[in-house]
């Protein structure tokens, strides 16, 4: 069996997150979904749970939810096959409410590495990333 990875995200306006990550290209799986939480398919792989934060917080043992709007605790990268498909991942999320910054891709050259820092409605935070092939970080010095 493949390994898989499922990011659970406490959010808001559950159906305000699935129309968010639909127009981003995720599939909604029904079979896992309904009013507490949506499973959002990126692959077969990866899958992205929203969860209502009254349900998410059933999951914790004692703890309270970050505010994601004023703390992060993670950046979850996704590769994508091209600048291009980075580009507009970061502006379907823009036009869809959520919001898009330019990378710096920690000072690599953009012909090398080019992402954007994503955030959802909730202020989670995607960083879709296009390497290139010819990348090699022990021949590429960040810039100052």
């Amino acid at each position: 069996m493949p390994k898989q990875i499922y990011v659970n995200l406490p959010v808001n306006d559950l159906a305000k997150s699935v129309a968010f990550y639909e127009a981003l290209g995720f599939s909604k799986n029904p079979m896992f979904s309904d009013e507490k939480a949506a499973s959002m398919m990126w692959s077969d792989d990866i899958v992205v749970m929203l969860l209502t934060k009254d349900f998410y917080k059933s999951f914790l043992h004692g703890q309270e939810i970050a505010d994601t709007k004023s703390t992060n605790g993670v950046i979850l990268c996704i590769s994508c096959e091209s600048k291009e498909e980075v580009q507009k991942f970061a502006d379907i999320a823009k036009a869809n409410g959520g919001d898009a910054i330019k990378s710096n891709n920690a000072g690599m050259p953009e012909d090398m590495m080019f992402s954007f820092d994503v955030y959802d409605p909730d202020g989670n935070v995607w960083e879709p990333m296009w390497m290139s092939p010819d990348f090699n970080p022990q021949d590429v010095q960040p810039a100052a």
